[in-house]
């Protein structure tokens, strides 16, 4: 697809808040995503399938709903980077915009990992542990896969994505961790209720977070811009 295609696609308002919703990394049902964009549900289901004619999205079906997700951790890393240049411009003023704006800089999710200030201090503490290395690109030393199952992380089946990469983070300006290891991570952190999901992409560091998260190099109090854990 062209760049002049690709902009077109989310250049509609409707489509780029369906876009932004589902980098949460969580499946939506058509209607919630119509509701997300301020549209009639009938006007959802045709924004989806420009979307899924796209390749930006794919649907399933359970029971008897439809479920939308992004169709490629790439798509994810696209809309991302528009995210950051729209987030870059100010718009929103006030108390509550400015707390939001802190949490998701203290800690959010990149489609389907961490980031934020979050995901940084993962990234460096997991290196500063020997958890990971970095000598030839990113890869789990024997010791990070021993603390990983311990923590019942695991990545599954090999598939075509790799298992970590970088992946700059536009409010910290450093890298964090994205990849398969890096979602299955977020994966247990909230099945374990280390982290709940708060607004929009923002997550909260939850009281049980402290000791598997100092298991992987961050002190938890390094984190959040004020001591919210658990409140």
């Amino acid at each position: 697809m062209r760049i002049a295609e690709v902009a077109a696609v989310l250049a509609e308002p409707a489509r780029a808040s369906m876009c932004l919703a589902l980098i949460d990394g969580r499946a939506w049902t058509v209607g919630e995503l119509a509701r997300a964009a301020g549209v009639a549900p009938s006007t959802g289901s045709e924004h989806v399938s420009k979307l899924v004619k796209a390749g930006f999205v794919e649907t399933l079906r359970q029971g008897r709903h439809r479920y939308v997700r992004i169709a490629d951790p790439k798509v994810a890393q696209l809309i991302e980077s528009l995210a950051e240049h729209a987030e870059q411009r100010p718009r929103r003023t006030g108390l509550r915009a400015s707390l939001l704006a802190r949490r998701l800089a203290a800690a959010r999710t990149c489609y389907d990992h961490l980031a934020g200030r979050l995901g940084v201090l993962l990234r460096d503490g997991m290196i500063d542990r020997g958890l990971i290395d970095v000598s030839a690109g990113l890869s789990i030393t024997p010791v990070g896969q021993r603390v990983l199952a311990d923590l019942g992380v695991t990545a599954g089946r090999p598939t075509n994505r790799p298992l970590l990469r970088d992946c700059l983070d536009w409010t910290e300006r450093r890298e964090h961790l994205g990849g398969a290891v890096a979602a299955a991570l977020l994966n247990r952190a909230l099945d374990g209720a280390w982290l709940e999901r708060g607004t929009g992409r923002s997550v909260r560091l939850r009281p049980a977070a402290r000791e598997p998260l100092a298991a992987l190099g961050v002190n938890v109090d390094d984190v959040a811009p004020e001591r919210s854990q658990g409140r």
